[in-house]
């Protein structure tokens, strides 16, 4: 075995360890996850859904709120995350957002949906056209949102993201 491959599974056992203690604590869910750049973990998170009354506060979310705190920064660019579980279409939103350069991940989908975490339906959900999807998406248009995006495009001392 190379050392790439343990050190993959090193951080990912980190990750089931979080999801571990956590779940038998009563936090939430048996999802865990970690930050880690350049060979130091900088986020951790864990399922805090339940706990938290939060339905945003997945293992990842947690992991990157984390790790942003840690680096003083909104960009974890350079920096991998490790999961227990395929991360669901929200939390791949976050990962994407926060500039994270590889998911690992142990369980899929598939995995999850056998012990009730079914994320197909979302999945599904936004391939489709707006017009197509069960939650309804409705633009309404009002200049003021127009004026909005012009004043930001204008703006000298925005911090691009």
């Amino acid at each position: 075995m190379d050392n790439t491959r343990d050190t993959h599974e090193g951080y990912l056992h980190l990750a089931v360890e979080l999801a571990r203690e956590h779940m038998q604590a009563g936090a939430g869910g048996p999802f865990g996850a970690v930050i880690v750049r350049d060979g130091t973990v900088i986020g951790r998170g864990w399922n805090r859904v339940t706990s938290d009354h939060d339905p945003t506060a997945h293992a990842e979310i947690s992991a990157i709120r984390d790790a942003c705190r840690t680096s003083g920064d909104f960009s974890l660019a350079g920096s991998v995350i490790y999961t227990t579980c395929e991360p669901c279409p929200m939390c791949l939103g976050a990962i994407w957002w926060a500039r994270i350069e590889t998911i690992y991940f142990a369980s899929d989908r598939g995995d999850a949906a056998r012990i009730g975490f079914d994320d197909a339906a979302l999945y599904r959900e936004v391939s489709l056209a707006l017009p197509d999807r069960q939650l309804p998406l409705v633009r309404h248009h009002i200049t003021a949102a127009d004026q909005l995006m012009a004043d930001w495009l204008k703006k000298e001392d925005k911090i691009p993201y």
